[in-house]
């Protein structure tokens, strides 16, 4: 059942990587400006905020199983409905929908995995989610870019809606329910205000916040950089593939093992330290290797820091409430992607240093963290 779990998280998380690549030419193909193209790709992260926190409360209320089932068919109707699409305010409207369907998959699963990981395993099981999103980001993007070049972009959508009729059946059929509340109120805010005042949480979300953030960065200033100091654009894709495998090779071999021989939040802060430490030598890079030892550096502080943050929502929160923390955390995380690519895309227009801005940001983020935990001591 937890192998099957590890293939519900590669899907879902398909479902978004997939797209990376397809997502703006498709709009720009209906004839949308590029003011609502950028709308079009932003409305996804921003509805999946809602998805988080409303998916939160219904997964504690109805239990991880119905709510993932739903979330699976609702994305699975809402996927095909993309080659009916007419024009970019349809798109708009689509994907509005798909952010919002989607913020149900990940909290349920995260949940779920959090409800039936035993005592003192939580870091090695996170390691392991964390290699099923990395192989989703790696593949992803792939597939939607070959399936693109090689047929008609509105393939991809059905080939995901397939996949994700599969997940549901498998679902149905062989995933048990592990907690369901009793519980059948209305979602209210005085349901998360206990979790808000969660030390635990809290700098688990900031963690989340703060490495999407420098994801975004890098989404929008590493084509920028490869370009300026001479490379090929095929460049971009092997520094990005780089940090995807550097991860996951610490996230397969003996070296997870670190995850349970450590304390979560120092390797967060570790984590934060080195990302930081990455964008600020990506800053100054003038070959191709510099570049993939920067990417390295990336790698192995994402590895330190996305296990550990899950498992501190997992440790943090009980099964009354796991679903709704996951939706907080979640929540926070689909905030980075949206505010990273905007900030660093204002930074560099404003100073034209947006590397060296977003590790300030990830250094102070760091140091937060370890006051933070100074004062709870």
């Amino acid at each position: 059942m937890t192998k099957l779990l590890y293939f519900i998280i590669i899907v879902a998380f398909i479902d978004t990587f997939i797209q990376l690549p397809i997502i703006t030419p498709y709009a720009v193909g209906l004839g949308a400006s590029h003011v609502l193209t950028g709308a079009i790709v932003a409305v996804y992260s921003l509805t999946n905020m809602v998805g988080n926190i409303l998916g939160g409360h219904w997964i504690d209320k109805y239990g991880r199983k119905r709510m993932l089932f739903t979330g699976m068919v609702s994305v699975t109707i809402i996927l095909l409905l993309y080659p009916l699409a007419q024009s970019g305010y349809q798109l708009l409207a689509i994907r509005f929908l798909h952010g919002l369907a989607g913020g149900f998959l990940i909290p349920a699963a995260f949940a779920y995995v959090g409800d039936k990981t035993k005592e003192g395993a939580q870091g090695k099981t996170m390691a392991f989610t964390g290699a099923a999103i990395g192989l989703a980001a790696i593949i992803g993007p792939a597939i939607g870019g070959a399936m693109a070049a090689r047929s008609k972009i509105e393939y991809v959508f059905l080939f995901v809606a397939i996949l994700f009729v599969i997940t549901s059946f498998l679902v149905l059929r062989y995933i048990e329910e592990s907690f369901v509340s009793r519980d059948r109120g209305k979602v209210h805010m005085k349901h998360f205000i206990p979790l808000l005042k969660n030390p635990m949480l809290l700098q688990a979300s900031l963690a989340a916040f703060a490495i999407m953030i420098s994801n975004g960065t890098l989404a929008f200033a590493l084509p920028l950089k490869v370009e300026a100091i001479g490379l090929d654009t095929s460049v971009t894709g092997a520094l990005l593939s780089m940090f995807g495998i550097v991860a996951i090779i610490i996230f397969l071999t003996p070296i997870n093992r670190i995850y349970d021989h450590m304390k979560p939040l120092t390797l967060v802060e570790i984590g934060i330290f080195l990302v930081g430490c990455s964008l600020l030598f990506l800053s100054y890079i003038t070959t191709f290797w510099t570049g993939i030892l920067a990417m390295i550096i990336y790698g192995t502080g994402f590895a330190f820091i996305f296990p550990s943050m899950n498992r501190m929502v997992a440790e943090g929160s009980t099964q009354m409430d796991r679903g709704k923390a996951y939706g907080i955390f979640y929540a926070a995380f689909s905030l980075g992607v949206v505010a990273g690519s905007s900030i660093s895309g204002a930074i560099s227009e404003l100073f034209g240093i947006p590397f060296v801005f977003i590790a300030v940001i990830m250094f102070i983020a760091c140091t937060s963290l370890f006051i933070g935990r100074m004062r709870q001591k």
